[in-house]
């Protein structure tokens, strides 16, 4: 889906395709026939963006074979499917029944890291629509805090300075700018806006910035505009952002609400939880862990590290925190300039709901993320932006 913004420029907006898992290019095909083209139906459009997320293996054959990259291409024109931004953060296993840890594996420390992110770049360029000279590309903020130290950090850097200059000869061959941004999520070792500061200024490099995650940034209890006030005077781009909601519990000393929260405590992924205190933020790995006696204070609200649908927020004493996405929205995209063009809804949780919450089959599916999209389309609308054919 394509807005115009009020200063002329277009903003792109998709949904990623994390939520349908799929390692193969096989695969891929099959979610833009049986997820991804009805999405579009439902929302009765002749062209919708896509998010795509290609697995090593999927991408490994894209760049290797450029028949089945131009067979690729061809088939999202054919479905009424455009792609200008991939989510490059999971590398391989996201469908797999329980991933925790391992989404942040490898790291940008393993040459893997910036094999597979070049990989993708070179596959954005050839995906591109034949109007569209900017593409974009999400990726994991450096590693998992654990298994950082200061020789995997200078390998970190030296990796990404290498990128840049990969994207560099890129554009020269090519024609398309490609920019990559590093997503915070809690836990990592850039898990806030504030902690990229210091490595993305470092290396200044502008096709090297930062993918604004809403429901990381909800759960780090960043203020919006604090934190994209702070880039902009940093001039570190935001290359993308993912709306996204994340858990929120009001009261989480009482029973009830713990009740609630433990239904979303779910095996498959990390919900980092999170609450702001006094002396600063306090948080665990997962949700499990916090609701355990004592692990995370509970005095003030928790905040979950588990993408709820847009939409659909959870039910009583819960909610989720979509007031964050609408703000950081507004000061992404409401300004006289947005500060990002490609907005990405990024639901990737439908399965991991309690049972009860979760949808039947494809079509409840479909619903579902058309659901998401129009509410997003409706906040850009009501910011004034134009909706385009």
């Amino acid at each position: 889906m394509r807005f115009r913004h009020p200063d002329g420029s277009t903003v792109h907006l998709a949904y990623c395709t994390n939520v349908h898992p799929a390692e193969t290019l096989d695969g891929v095909l099959a979610q833009l026939r049986d997820h991804c083209e009805p999405v579009r139906r439902r929302l009765g459009r002749d062209r919708l963006g896509i998010g795509l997320w290609l697995a090593k293996d999927a991408a490994h054959a894209l760049v290797t074979d450029p028949s089945a990259l131009r067979g690729l291409r061809t088939e999202l024109d054919r479905r009424g499917l455009e792609v200008v931004t991939l989510n490059g953060f999971p590398y391989e296993g996201f469908g797999a029944e329980e991933v925790k840890y391992r989404v942040y594996r490898p790291d940008w420390a393993d040459p893997e890291r910036l094999d597979h992110t070049t990989a993708l770049a070179r596959v954005l360029a050839g995906l591109l629509p034949d109007d569209v000279t900017e593409g974009t590309v999400s990726t994991l903020p450096l590693a998992w805090r654990t298994a950082y130290d200061e020789g995997r950090a200078e390998k970190a850097n030296a990796a990404l300075v290498t990128l840049a200059e990969r994207l560099d000869a890129l554009d020269e061959l090519t024609g398309r700018s490609i920019r990559v941004g590093l997503e915070p999520e809690p836990g990592c070792v850039v898990e806030t806006t504030e902690d990229a500061l210091a490595p993305l200024t470092a290396i200044a490099h502008p096709r090297i910035g930062i993918c604004v995650d809403t429901c990381h940034l909800a759960t780090s209890f960043e203020d919006p505009h604090t934190a994209l006030d702070a880039l902009t005077a940093a001039r570190v781009p935001v290359v993308k952002s993912q709306l996204s909601a994340a858990l929120h519990a009001e009261h989480p000393h009482l029973p009830e609400v713990r009740a609630a929260l433990a239904a979303f405590d779910e095996p498959r992924f990390l919900h980092q939880t999170r609450t702001s205190t006094a002396a600063g933020l306090r948080g665990t790995d997962d949700l499990g862990e916090a609701l355990h006696a004592d692990a995370l204070p509970d005095a003030g609200p928790w905040r979950s590290h588990f993408h709820v649908p847009l939409h659909a927020a959870p039910a009583a004493p819960l909610t989720s925190t979509l007031p964050v996405l609408e703000a950081a929205l507004t000061r992404m995209v409401g300004g006289p300039h947005p500060l990002t063009r490609h907005l990405e809804v990024e639901t990737y949780t439908w399965q991991a709901l309690p049972p009860e919450l979760r949808p039947r089959g494809r079509a409840q599916l479909a619903d579902g993320i058309a659901a998401e999209l129009t509410l997003a389309r409706d906040l850009l609308t009501g910011l004034g932006l134009k909706e385009l054919p």
